[in-house]
């Protein structure tokens, strides 16, 4: 079976303009925001939901011969199902970040990104007589810059009821859930999680009528899906419409008063129209969800370590490690920089709990880590 180490996200345009900021490059100078006449503009064909999740007949013939027909144990089925999947005598499913895809697309291009794929893997499931539900998780512990548009990571997969057993089927294997873990949600808030996505695939491509068209459709599932209505902010924005971006924005944060993203863009949007007051309201928020939150925390700590500020890095990692303390990843960023910084003590520690939490697919790994640390010990002390 082919599980690629994907890299799931559901896009939250998290700053203005374009290139939009990072909260931490807010001291730059802001960007020209493009308006409706220098950016290409097309009509987007919005698929119903009926469209997203319609089975083409040949993928519906395949799963009945691959997998319903071959038993009647949803143990088995669901065994089948992922086979069917992923191996080349079926879907030969690869992985693509760009790919929020229907069905039917999902069987053209055999390409899916982890909405496209959980999309897909429930609904061939319960094709197949088995449970299975869409979830998803508030936070991972990853951010990624992509064409100058800062995504807010989010991640969605598949849960499975086999028998009263429950499990969880995902594509990517490495990522790190908040604490709250993955929720069920229903079919209204997953087509918007879709909507969501296309619309904002259209909007960093310049499209601002089709991002448009995909948020609408968006909330037409879920009006109170948070990261639409920021996206709608950034939109807004982008066209002018400062009073709109205002509104959307406003919305946001009613919906998620802790939504980074959005606290982010009000900040901009508030100093742009000289309400500095409100603005430095916006970033104190801010500053204090960041404080509360062990992925930012994590990610300040990794972000001082490249720069060089080890005492600084020290000093999110461990903040990291007091709010989430069983995240493998954040013990082993701060044995790491233990190390570097001669406290090698507190680095065997630190590396010591990483492999404890890291369960038996990082056990080597950390004992690599480990011998290494003890080699260098050992050659130091001869020296």
């Amino acid at each position: 079976m082919r599980r690629p180490a994907a890299r799931c996200f559901l896009l939250s345009l998290a700053a203005l303009g374009a290139p939009a900021l990072s909260a931490q490059d807010a001291a730059a100078p802001a960007p020209a925001i493009p308006t409706i006449s220098t950016v290409k503009v097309t009509a987007a064909s919005v698929p119903t939901p009926e469209q997203v999740l319609a089975i083409p007949p040949a993928m519906r013939e395949m799963l009945q011969r691959q997998v319903i027909s071959r038993s009647y144990s949803r143990d088995q089925r669901l065994q089948a199902l992922v086979e069917m999947i992923f191996s080349q005598h079926g879907l030969d499913l690869q992985y693509d970040a760009d790919a929020t895809y229907t069905l039917s697309e999902i069987w053209q291009h055999q390409r899916a990104n982890c909405l496209a794929f959980t999309l897909l893997f429930v609904t061939l499931a319960r094709e197949a007589g088995i449970q299975a539900r869409v979830q998803e998780v508030g936070q991972v512990v990853s951010w990624y810059q992509d064409q100058g548009v800062v995504y807010n990571v989010g991640h969605v997969n598949a849960g499975v009821d086999v028998g009263g057993r429950y499990g969880t089927v995902d594509l990517d294997r490495n990522v790190l859930y908040d604490r709250h873990g993955p929720q069920p949600i229903g079919r209204e808030r997953a087509l918007a999680h879709y909507y969501n996505n296309r619309g904002a695939e259209q909007l960093a491509d310049g499209d601002l009528r089709g991002a448009r068209a995909f948020f609408d459709a968006a909330l037409a599932q879920d009006a109170g899906f948070a990261p639409t209505w920021n996206n709608i902010g950034v939109l807004d924005n982008r066209l002018g419409d400062d009073q709109a971006a205002r509104t959307a924005l406003d919305t946001a944060l009613r919906l998620d008063g802790r939504q980074s993203a959005a606290l982010n863009n009000a900040s901009a949007l508030y100093r742009k129209l000289g309400m500095t007051a409100q603005a430095e309201a916006m970033q104190k928020k801010l500053k204090s969800v960041q404080r509360e939150d062990p992925f930012a925390q994590y990610m300040q700590g990794a972000q001082a370590e490249r720069a060089g500020d080890l005492d600084k890095a020290i000093t999110y990692y461990r903040r990291a490690v007091r709010l989430y303390d069983t995240a493998h990843q954040f013990h082993f960023g701060l044995a790491r920089v233990y190390f570097l910084t001669g406290r090698l003590q507190r680095a065997d520690r630190e590396l010591l709990r990483a492999q404890e939490l890291g369960g038996s697919t990082q056990q080597a790994r950390y004992q690599a880590k480990l011998d290494s640390l003890a080699r260098w010990r050992a050659q130091q002390a001869k020296r």
